[in-house]
């Protein structure tokens, strides 16, 4: 013969469903903290310091494409004087160059005697020689 169960559920019996029981919270670890995630807290702090970062450097742009300017007609100019009127080579020239300059690059074209300057993807200036005149700046496009 089957087993009869004959015990009472203890739930109340009105139909409804009883609600789900919440799980009880995470143990606090030995330390005393609990473990949050890696950048829960410094992400909107790196986020803020992104656009200020772009803010400057937009404000900033004309001065740096100034110094750029700059610094690529004065490479060009005295690269020119050191290489067709000291008759130095063109890496020695590169020497003589004020410190912080080391951005600019020197090349040359001997067949106009033509040395140029540039800062990569901001500016570059050429000088050309012109016998007893020195070098002289060719005029921007």
């Amino acid at each position: 013969m089957a087993q009869v169960n004959n015990i009472n559920p203890t739930e109340p019996t009105t139909g409804e469903t009883p609600p789900h029981p919440t799980p009880p919270p995470a143990p606090i670890p030995a330390g005393g903290r609990r473990k949050t995630s890696r950048w829960g807290g410094c992400l909107p702090w790196a986020i803020g310091l992104g656009v200020l970062f772009a803010l400057f450097a937009i404000w900033k742009f004309p001065a740096f494409k100034a110094q750029a300017e700059l610094g690529s007609a004065y490479a060009a100019r005295v690269g020119c004087s050191c290489r067709y009127v000291q008759g130095r080579s063109l890496e020695s020239c590169q020497s003589d160059f004020e410190p912080g300059m080391e951005m600019v690059s020197l090349s040359e074209d001997p067949a106009t005697k033509t040395v140029t300057g540039s800062v990569p993807l901001l500016a570059s200036r050429s000088a050309r020689y012109a016998g007893a005149s020195g070098c002289l700046l060719r005029p921007e496009n």
